[in-house]
C-alpha cells in the first residue's frame, strides 16, 4: 500500500494544483532524505513543475529550469510510498507534521509534504538519464491498463509459461506486470476464479484472458472510487478512498464468500497474507 490505484489517485488530485508552479524552497527533515541525488537538491529552487505522472507504484514529478544550472536544466523527483508514505498539498504556513520527511514550497505559497510514519518509503532526485539508468525503473513490467485485455493476456502467457511459482506470486512480481500489490492480486484472482496458489504456468486460454480482464476491471473500479483506505492512505488533498467497501475477499478471512456463502480461507502465499474462496477459486 499504496498500489497502482492509490498512486494514480494521488497523481490525479495533485497534478491540477501544482502544474506550472515553481519550487520556491525545499527542506529535508530527516537524515537520508532523499536516498539518492541529495547533491541536486539546491538546483530545485525556481524550477517549474511540468508533469506529474505515475509509473507502477511510483509518483514522479518532472521539473524544468529556465536556464541551465550546473549543467542541469531538467530534474525528476521519484517517490515510492511503500507501506505508509503519503504526499499531501497543504496551504501556506502549514507546520511540518509528526512524520514529515521532505517539504517542497511552491511559489504560490502551497506546501508539498512527503510523510512516512514507518520510513520505508523513499524519494530520489534524478536527472532524466538517471531515471532511465535506474535498475529498478528499467526492470518494471508493462502497465496493465495500457494494454488491451488480449494483449495483457498474451504478455502474461509469455511470462507465466512453465513457471512453477504461484499465480499470485507472478502478479506481485513487478518485472512481470507493474503496480499490482496484495490487495489487487487477491481481488483480481477472486474475480477471475483462480486459486492464488495455483502454479502460474497452468493458467492459460480462457482463464488467462479472464485474469487479464479481472485485473483491469478491478484496478479501474478502484481508481473510480479513489483507491482503498485501510490505515494510512489518503489522496493528495487528504481524502480517503472508498474501494475498501467493495472488497470481495481481501481482509475478509472467515467471512462468507459473496458468491457461494462458504467461509473464506486464509493462507500465506508469496510471503503475503492471502484470502480466497476454496470453492469459487480453482
Amino acid at each position: 500500500m499504496p498500489e497502482l490505484p492509490e498512486v494514480e489517485t494521488i497523481v490525479r488530485t495533485l497534478a491540477p494544483r501544482v502544474l506550472g508552479k515553481r519550487i520556491a524552497a525545499w527542506e529535508t527533515l530527516q537524515p537520508g532524505v532523499p536516498e539518492a541525488g541529495a547533491e541536486l537538491l539546491p538546483l530545485l529552487r525556481n524550477m517549474r513543475i511540468t508533469r506529474v505522472f505515475r509509473r507502477a507504484k511510483l509518483l514522479l514529478i518532472c521539473l524544468s529550469a529556465d536556464y541551465v544550472k550546473n549543467g542541469v536544466n531538467d530534474l525528476i523527483l521519484a517517490f515510492h510510498f511503500k507501506m505508509t508514505g503519503r504526499f499531501f498539498i497543504h496551504p501556506k504556513g502549514t507546520a511540518p507534521l509528526k512524520h514529515t520527511r521532505l517539504i517542497l514550497d511552491m511559489d504560490d505559497g502551497g506546501r508539498l509534504f512527503f510523510d512516512d510514519a514507518r520510513k520505508f518509503g523513499y524519494c530520489r532526485v534524478m536527472r532524466p538519464n538517471d531515471l532511465k539508468d535506474w535498475p529498478f525503473f528499467a526492470s518494471l513490467g508493462p502497465e496493465p491498463l495500457e494494454l488491451s485485455p488480449e494483449e495483457l493476456a498474451g504478455h502474461l502467457a509469455a511470462r507465466f509459461d512453465k513457471r512453477g511459482v504461484s499465480v499470485k506470486a507472478a502478479l506481485l512480481d513487478q518485472t512481470i506486470i507493474a503496480g499490482i500489490g496484495n490487495i489487487y492480486a487477491d481481488e483480481s484472482l477472486f474475480a477471475a476464479g483462480l486459486a492464488p496458489h495455483r502454479p502460474a504456468g497452468t493458467v492459460n486460454g480462457e482463464k488467462l484472458l479472464a485474469l487479464a480482464r479481472a485485473v483491469q476491471e478491478t484496478l479501474l473500479r478502484s481508481i473510480r472510487e479513489c483507491g482503498s483506505s485501510i490505515r494510512d492512505y489518503r489522496d493528495a488533498l487528504g481524502n480517503a478512498g472508498a474501494f475498501q467497501n467493495s472488497f470481495q475477499v481481501y481482509g475478509r478471512k472467515g467471512e462468507r464468500c459473496p458468491v457461494c456463502k462458504r467461509p473464506l480461507r486464509a493462507a500465506r502465499i508469496a510471503g503475503r497474507g492471502t484470502v480466497y474462496c476454496p470453492r469459487c477459486q480453482q
